[in-house]
């Protein structure tokens, strides 16, 4: 716990928050006896009275799984807060609520399938838009004549002079423009 010290990332650091460390394993009493003393130095390790317990503190994140050291008095308290008659009158502790908990065959079952609505198939993905500018395929599907066009070059060459009429006829309407 002690090297897992890291800077938090984001503006927790401007806000007062600035490292982070990994939760170390939580130790459960129910007397004190100089317990808090004996480990409060000791960087990771936290302490909690029985009568105090957080779920945030046994799941931190709510990831199950932390290393709960219980003392032997703590393990007794416990049966007494949540004995019949104990510290937590009318609470009853969670019970089971499905009897059969193979989930999988019960949804798989006959009795089930004949009552759900069917799958909702996705409807197809839109394509994404190409530019025809710079995809060539995209310029043949809009233009069929672009691949033509791009194989054979223009050059000026190739093409043929104006003919003698169609000169004349701009020189004659220069010539009215000029007067």
């Amino acid at each position: 716990v002690k090297d897992s010290r890291k800077i938090r990332s984001g503006k927790g650091k401007m806000r007062n928050r600035r490292h982070v460390k990994r939760r170390g394993p939580l130790l459960i009493y129910a007397e004190d006896k100089g317990i808090v003393k004996a480990f409060r130095n000791i960087p990771g390790v936290e302490l909690c009275s029985v009568d105090r317990l957080n779920l945030l503190q046994l799941a931190p994140g709510g990831h199950l799984g932390r290393l709960c050291v219980w003392t032997e008095s703590a393990v007794k308290r416990l049966d007494e807060i949540y004995s019949e008659g104990g510290a937590k009158r009318g609470y009853v502790l969670p019970r089971s609520v499905m009897t059969n908990s193979d989930l999988t065959r019960i949804i798989n079952s006959d009795e089930i399938q004949s009552v759900v609505r069917d799958a909702v198939v996705p409807e197809a993905p839109v394509p994404r838009k190409r530019n025809a500018l710079k995809n060539a395929n995209a310029m043949f599907k809009l233009n069929p004549h672009s691949k033509i066009a791009k194989t054979t070059p223009q050059t000026k060459l190739d093409r043929q002079p104006p003919s003698q009429a169609i000169l004349d006829a701009g020189a004659k309407f220069y010539q009215s423009m000029a007067q």
